[in-house]
C-alpha cells in the first residue's frame, strides 16, 4: 500500500479532461499573463468567499506582503502574529522594516490567542494578521472586537483554510483583508504557485491591484512602490476547475478527519472541533508525547507524517533580532514538540484510514 501525504496524481486523475481542455484553451488564446481566465477566477473567488473583491497575485506570500504594503507597513512599525506558523507570515513585516511581534496560541486549536494579542498592541502596532492554521478558522469575534476598539486593520492569513467557516462565514471576508495561496498541496491548489488577496475597500483594492503590479494602475504610470507579482493564465483556469470542487473536496477532508478522529481517540490528543467553525482538515494534526518515535514507526511502515511546525518562529535564527527567548511562548513551544500531521486529502481511501490508525493504536500497544 502506497500511501501519500497529499496526492496530487490521484486527483489530476479524476479531473484529467477538465484540466487538458482548459489549458488547451489558454494555449490556443495565446493570452498567457492577465488572460480572461484570471479575470473570471478574481470573480468566481469573490462571490465563493462573498467580499467585493479578489486580486490575483504571484503567491501566498506576495499577498501578505502586498497587503501591508497596501496598508502602509513599515520601519517602526509593529505586526502582530503567531510564532506557530509558516515562515511566511512573519517576513513580510520583517522585509518592510517592520517588527513582527508575537503572540501565543490557544492549545485547543493551534491558533493565535486573542487575550496574548490584546497584551501585545502598543501604539506602534499597525496590523495583527491571524493564521487559520491547518484549517480551522480562528477566534474571529474575540479579534475583530480588539481590531475594532483599537483601530488596527486584521489581515487574515488563510493559505491553510481556503473554504473555511465561521459562524456561517467564509474566511476572507472578516478582516480588512483576506489572503490565500494556491500552491499545490493547498485545499484549492494550481500546479504551480499562485495567490490571492481579498477585500471589500473599493479604495484598498485598487491599491492592492496597483502595488501588485509594479504600483501602476495605468501602464507606465506609477503612483505607488510596487512588486511585479502575477497569476498566470495557465494556473487560474486550472483553479478555475478546481474549484468547482473544493467544497466536495472539503467535505471529504471533514470525512476522513471524522474518521482519523473516531479511531484515534485515546491514543493520541486529536484536533480540536468547535460547533461555530467548519473544519477543511488541510492538515490533520494529532499531538503525542511520543511524537518524534512515532514519526519514525509511521516511516517504517511506509507511512508518511509530517512535523508543521518542529521549531516555533520566535526561537528561529532569522528572529532573533525580535529579542524573544525559550519560554516566552510556552504553548506554541510545547505544541512544537507534540504535533504530528498525518496523510490528509480528498483521495484518500478508507482502507488506508484504517491501515494508518491501525498502526497508530498499534504502536501503543491496542
Amino acid at each position: 500500500m502506497k500511501i501519500q501525504m497529499v496526492d496530487l496524481l490521484r486527483q489530476y486523475q479524476e479531473l484529467k479532461n477538465e484540466i487538458d481542455d482548459s489549458i488547451h484553451k489558454v494555449l490556443d488564446l495565446g493570452q498567457f499573463i492577465l488572460g480572461p481566465d484570471v479575470k473570471e477566477l478574481e470573480k468566481e473567488l469573490a462571490s465563493y468567499v462573498g467580499v467585493k473583491h479578489a486580486i490575483a497575485c504571484g503567491n501566498g506570500t506576495d499577498a501578505l506582503q502586498i497587503s501591508l504594503m497596501a496598508l502602509g507597513v513599515g520601519p517602526g512599525d509593529e505586526v502582530v502574529t503567531t510564532p506557530f506558523t509558516f515562515v511566511a507570515t512573519a517576513e513580510v513585516a520583517a522585509l518592510l522594516g517592520a517588527k513582527t511581534v508575537f503572540a501565543d496560541i490557544r492549545e485547543e486549536s493551534f491558533n493565535i490567542d486573542p487575550k496574548d494579542v490584546e497584551r501585545k498592541i502598543t501604539k506602534s502596532t499597525k496590523a495583527i494578521v491571524p493564521v487559520h492554521l491547518y484549517g480551522l478558522p480562528a477566534d474571529m469575534e474575540e479579534l475583530l472586537k480588539i481590531s475594532e476598539s483599537k483601530g488596527i486593520p486584521i489581515v487574515e492569513d488563510a493559505a491553510q483554510a481556503f473554504g473555511a467557516e465561521y459562524r456561517g462565514r467564509k474566511v476572507c471576508s472578516f478582516g480588512k483583508i483576506g489572503c490565500v495561496s494556491f500552491f499545490p498541496s493547498k485545499n484549492l491548489g494550481a500546479y504551480g504557485d499562485g495567490g490571492m488577496v481579498f477585500t471589500n475597500d473599493d479604495a484598498l483594492a485598487s491599491k492592492i491591484r496597483a502595488i501588485a503590479s509594479h504600483g501602476s494602475e495605468k501602464k507606465y504610470y506609477h503612483d505607488y512602490i510596487g512588486v511585479n507579482s502575477r497569476l498566470d493564465s495557465i494556473q487560474a483556469a486550472i483553479l478555475r476547475v478546481k474549484l468547482k470542487h473544493l467544497d466536495r473536496y472539503n467535505e471529504l477532508r471533514s470525512k476522513f478527519g471524522g474518521m482519523y478522529t473516531e479511531r484515534l481517540c485515546g491514543d493520541v490528543i486529536t484536533p480540536g472541533t468547535f460547533p461555530d467553525r467548519k473544519h477543511i482538515f488541510h492538515q490533520y494534526t494529532i499531538r503525542t508525547g511520543q511524537r518524534d518515535k512515532l514519526f519514525d514507526y509511521l516511516k517504517e511502515l511506509g507511512i508518511p507524517s509530517a512535523i508543521y511546525y518542529p521549531v516555533p518562529l520566535h526561537l528561529q535564527k532569522a528572529y532573533q533580532y525580535a529579542g524573544y527567548k525559550k519560554g516566552d511562548f510556552p504553548v506554541s513551544e510545547k505544541l512544537s514538540q507534540e504535533v504530528l500531521s498525518l496523510p490528509m486529502h480528498p483521495h484518500l481511501k478508507e482502507e488506508e484510514v484504517e491501515f494508518i490508525t491501525t498502526s497508530i493504536k498499534n504502536y501503543f500497544g491496542k
